[in-house]
């Protein structure tokens, strides 16, 4: 950096697209000052939410924000999502032209090949084993770091169509795995963007199954951020894209998505079409058909989804029998997550003890978590638990124990988005 520095001082360099909008802020320069007239429009572009154009646009685009990522560019790590980025993504993804596929493949260019595909899936396997024990943001700097340092070569590298197609898959399935990351860790703007590029890059890989996944996950984030029309129309826009190619557990996932949003609405009957038609994709599914990506969409992460529609529509005992067989055992997150819902819907069914040791029990789960989604869950528990007025022995005992967990002090000054 040092020298990067004394380079830009003696006027042998210029700060590039990501360095000269920081320059500027900390010196109190304009983008006009001699050698940055530049970085004005590259600060629009970073932050800008649009579907990428080509596949040379999501290479560029996706290898910025892992830099601005990395270096913590401010006004991107606190970005707000776009909500006509939503509705452009999902419209511009379903009427796309066949694959498209990088015009320049001449040069001296690395080389890329299957094995070096076979290594991305790996690393990212790893990481998202990480994500589920840990929290998006245990790891979270570690895999845009991979990304940035080892992944974005790649993607600008010399390869034959067909490793390009399975790269660029493979790199989509990565940066979809940071965006959850960013979401868990309540970035939303920018974990918008990570999906953005996913899903051109899945689209430029035809891999029509991923780039449904990929909408769902948009879908997901836009029912926690409190916009259930776009989640809706996300979730059925990765239905009606992927009908063709669509496995049953795909199929399920999606049903269960809209089911969330809906859920959000308060309109129960559509909710629960949107539930039974999950859970008879989900009784037909074929194992052997199935992405490996998705083979976690069982019956226990699809009473945990009917847990929380039920919560949402007020079905308090209908909540507790869903959320008490969504307990996987193996997947941390997602059981605390089902077990708050536990708790919730204890609450709502006027049983604030029975909320109380089940909260704890998610507190006691939760420890290793580094999560701004956990501690957003405990957060609304703690307001409903305020507002049954309650003052038993059981809710001061309760109130005491947690008072020593780490994510329920955060809850004090909750991230939520």
């Amino acid at each position: 950096m040092k020298r990067r520095i004394a380079s830009w001082e003696n006027g042998h360099s210029v700060p590039d697209k990501f360095y000269g909008p920081l320059i500027c802020e900390a010196l109190g320069l304009s983008a006009t000052e001699p050698g940055l007239a530049h970085i004005g429009s590259q600060d629009s572009d970073l932050l800008d939410a649009s579907y990428p154009a080509s596949p040379e646009a999501a290479f560029d685009n996706v290898d910025r924000l892992w830099r601005a990522d990395l270096n913590g560019y401010e006004p991107l790590l606190t970005a707000e999502p776009s909500e006509p980025a939503w509705n452009e993504a999902s419209l511009r993804w379903l009427v796309a032209p066949e694959p498209a596929f990088p015009s320049d493949q001449s040069g001296t260019r690395v080389r890329v090949g299957l094995a070096d595909v076979a290594t991305i899936k790996a690393t990212s396997d790893m990481f998202a084993q990480l994500d589920d024990r840990f929290g998006g943001d245990h790891a979270r700097h570690a895999v845009i770091q991979y990304l940035s340092r080892d992944v974005a070569p790649l993607l600008t590298g010399q390869y034959t169509e067909a490793v390009g197609r399975v790269l660029f898959s493979a790199v989509a399935e990565a940066t979809l795995l940071a965006g959850w990351m960013s979401y868990d860790a309540c970035h939303h703007g920018l974990a918008q963007r990570y999906f953005l590029q996913a899903l051109r890059l899945a689209q430029d890989a035809n891999d029509r199954r991923l780039a449904g996944s990929i909408l769902s996950a948009m879908s997901h984030q836009a029912t926690f951020l409190g916009r259930y029309t776009q989640a809706a129309t996300l979730a059925r826009a990765a239905l009606m894209g992927i009908s063709a190619v669509a496995t049953p557990t795909l199929r399920a996932q999606f049903h269960a998505m809209e089911a969330r949003a809906l859920a959000r609405t308060g309109d129960c009957k559509a909710t629960e079409r949107a539930l039974a038609a999950a859970t008879n994709a989900l009784d037909s599914k074929n194992t052997d058909d199935e992405p490996e990506w998705i083979s976690y969409f069982d019956t226990t992460e699809l009473a945990a989804e009917a847990a929380h529609c039920f919560r949402d529509v007020n079905s308090a005992r209908q909540a507790v029998a869903n959320a008490e067989n969504a307990m996987s055992g193996n997947h941390v997150r997602s059981d605390f997550f089902a077990t708050m819902v536990l708790a919730d819907a204890h609450l709502r069914a006027g049983e604030p003890e029975e909320a109380c040791r089940v909260a704890l029990d998610a507190l006691d789960l939760g420890e290793q978590l580094k999560s701004a989604r956990c501690v957003s869950y405990l957060a609304e528990f703690r307001a409903h638990l305020s507002r049954t007025g309650n003052s038993s022995a059981v809710v001061r005992d309760f109130e005491d124990q947690a008072a020593e967990h780490r994510l329920w002090i955060a809850t004090a000054s909750p991230t939520t988005g």
